[in-house]
């Protein structure tokens, strides 16, 4: 176990524009430890305005950079070949005029999409029929039903969603959250395929 250590490199990192990256800020580093603290602190990368929003360091490139400053040092590997590279920018802020005018955009689309939904399922004659069977009446306004159903239509998307504003409800994630995941990964996985140029090779380059 002498001289042996071993790297596991994080999925994802965020950074500012211009930072130097060091191994400990991409990896997790276990084993001798002589060495852990000095290969936490190894420089590995520094970002520069030319890569833009994404870099993809490869772990080759990452145990090369650390055989040059400890050739001696055997290293092992676990986990993930890559870490992607997250360049943050700072952000302009948002305009009030412009946030209020998207919300009132999704605010008035969502309302349609459901009032759409419910006119092509004839959701009023059911409720309607359901009123007369209940009360053997016939009542063209059924508010008693109509006002419980649209209260348990917004407690249902708020429970469904397991948010109500920030405030969360339990730890379970919500379906969108999951989606959100899932793009997420595809993402990731399509830029490490696509910024790590070390992925694909032409045989006639040199």
């Amino acid at each position: 176990m002498e001289r042996q250590v071993f790297i596991r490199l994080r999925h994802r990192l965020e950074a500012d524009p211009d930072e130097f990256i060091t191994l400990g800020h991409i990896a997790q580093v276990a084993g001798d430890r002589r060495y852990k603290e000095k290969l936490e602190r190894l420089p590995i990368y520094q970002v520069s305005k030319a890569d833009q929003n994404m870099v993809v360091l490869d772990v080759m490139k990452v145990i090369e950079a650390i055989h040059k400053s400890f050739p001696d040092l055997d290293v092992q590997t676990v986990g993930g070949a890559e870490t992607i590279v997250e360049v943050k920018y700072p952000k302009r802020g948002l305009s009030p005029v412009l946030f209020i005018a998207v919300w009132l955009l999704l605010f008035v689309g969502a309302g349609l999409a459901v009032m759409n939904f419910h006119e092509d399922v004839s959701m009023r004659e059911v409720h309607i029929l359901l009123y007369e069977m209940i009360t053997g009446k016939e009542n063209r306004y059924p508010y008693l039903l109509q006002v419980p159903y649209s209260i348990g239509l917004g407690l249902g998307m708020i429970l469904f969603f397991n948010h109500l504003f920030k405030k969360r409800f339990n730890e379970e994630p919500s379906p969108l959250e999951v989606e959100i995941f899932k793009y997420q990964l595809d993402l990731d996985q399509y830029v490490a395929m696509n910024e790590n140029k070390e992925t694909t090779k032409d045989i006639h380059d040199h």
